[in-house]
């Protein structure tokens, strides 16, 4: 007989955001209930951010080495151990898997129950043995790699970010189909480390971001080595002798690609499949669950967050979580601000934004300026070697901050100042009067200010008011 279970909450997944709502709510002595099927911190421990970054980690320091002798030191090239690499890349997540699991949450007061769930009606969900009748459910599902249709690719071998980091060898030849975040990030990872890399993209690479910034992202890419083929439609996929093909056509024509590996980085798919939210009476799209501004579904009893709810990065994940429990635990009104939310993708050089891009920002913006600032301005940037960047900052009425964009390295650090600065509104006079340390990446924000405010040097009122109080000694 099902074991009846009375929560005030129901979170449904271990993930950065089911984690986030749970550890909260328990924290204030809410009951919590926490159903989860697979590895408790979800993708972004156990195959996403973690190892990715880890990986990233590890070909910076490869480069490093290669770039030695532009600094006067004297370094052969790298040998690269990929088995003490991949081991290091697992320390890492068991490291940080204490956490996120089972223990800990017990520990905390929440009930995890480790099965799948489902929705029996609009107030149910059965979870194993249990039945879990909650005041309020959080669906927190997450997402999965999607898998493309393309004709031979079920049939042949082929890796995905849950199983790439198992590998023991390092790729002779990757291939990567999707010249998006992930796939890109990977690519420039796997070259750095020594491998040859070729990516395919039906569309423009990094086509979701900022054109200018994206440009300058590329131009290195290229220059390290990664061939990239973007606006070409893949026909088909074969295992081959050395591996993989891949049978392509482009505008040029018909061509083929070979390699020793297929990472498959072309989106993610949606992680609720099992739910039946049919029989909750729950709305969902074909990506995620629909949800309004509070992230409430259209069962009033149920909210969704994080990648269930169109989410795109942990950190807006927890940000999710917070907005939930502000409603569920003290009944205060909540409503996402997206365009809080920054947004970075971690290739070499990384790119960064928040806010508003300047072509979003001349439609609902009109009269707002772009200012622009290269790293080669920056003295931290030169003694540094760091090469080709550029920061644009982008500016409405009376120098208000509507929006960052930064392309090169540290990005994804800078990005944090100007987060700030578009979450409480401020404006460019509040980063003139801050002082910035020298020498540092972040004075590329501060001359962006004082660049904005310069022509005010050339006002002619200006100018006539600094010679009369100069007639005062």
């Amino acid at each position: 007989m099902a074991k009846i279970l009375t929560p005030d909450i129901c979170v449904i997944g271990g993930g950065a955001a089911g984690l986030s709502v749970a550890a909260g709510a328990a924290a204030f002595g809410v009951p919590v209930v926490l159903v989860e099927h697979g590895r408790m911190g979800g993708d972004c421990l156990n195959y996403g951010c973690v190892p990715s970054k880890a990986l990233i980690a590890a070909a910076k320091h490869a480069e490093a080495v290669r770039k030695a002798a532009e600094f006067g030191i004297a370094a052969s090239g790298p040998v690269i151990d990929y088995e003490r690499l991949t081991a290091r890349i697992q320390s890492v997540i068991e490291a940080i898997a204490p956490h996120d699991s089972v223990e800990r949450f017990t520990g905390l007061g929440v009930e995890v129950i480790e099965a799948t769930a489902r929705f029996v009606d609009d107030r149910t969900i059965a979870a194993g043995d249990h039945l879990i009748r909650a005041r309020r459910f959080v669906i927190a599902t997450g997402s999965s790699p999607a898998i493309p249709p393309i004709p031979g690719l079920a049939e042949t071998p082929f890796l995905t970010n849950e199983t790439l980091f198992a590998l023991k060898h390092l790729p002779r030849h990757l291939v990567v189909i999707g010249a998006g975040a992930v796939g890109l990030e990977m690519a420039g990872a796997h070259r750095r480390l020594g491998a040859d890399v070729t990516v395919v993209d039906s569309a423009a690479a990094l086509s979701g971001q900022d054109p200018e910034l994206a440009a300058v992202v590329l131009e290195h890419v290229r220059a390290e080595g990664t061939i990239l083929h973007e606006h070409t439609r893949i026909r088909s996929v074969a295992a081959a002798e050395s591996g993989v093909r891949l049978l392509c056509e482009s505008d040029d024509g018909a061509f083929e690609i070979e390699g020793s590996d297929l990472l498959v980085a072309a989106g993610r798919g949606p992680g609720h499949g099992s739910l039946d939210l049919d029989a909750a009476g729950i709305r969902h799209g074909q990506k995620h669950i629909e949800v309004g501004a509070d992230l409430r579904t259209s069962n009033r009893r149920v909210y969704a967050v994080g990648d269930a709810a169109g989410g795109l990065f942990t950190h807006q994940a927890s940000y999710h979580a917070r907005l939930v429990l502000q409603q569920i635990i003290f009944r205060l009104p909540a409503r996402e601000r997206p365009a809080i939310v920054p947004r970075v993708v971690f290739t070499a050089p990384e790119l960064a934004q928040v806010g508003l891009t300047a072509e979003r920002a001349q439609e609902i913006a009109p009269g707002a300026r772009t200012v622009r600032v290269d790293y080669s301005d920056n003295d931290r940037s030169r003694t540094d070697g760091l090469g080709r960047g550029l920061i644009k900052i982008v500016v409405g009425r009376r120098g208000r901050v509507l929006g960052a964009g930064i392309a090169g390295p540290g990005a994804g650090e800078m990005i944090n100042l100007w987060a700030f600065a578009v979450a409480n509104r401020l404006t460019l006079n509040h980063f003139q009067t801050y002082v910035a340390p020298y020498p540092t990446l972040s004075e590329i924000g501060k001359q962006a200010a004082i660049s904005y405010y310069s022509p005010m040097a050339r006002n002619r009122l200006l100018r006539t008011v600094i010679r009369f109080l100069r007639n005062f000694g």
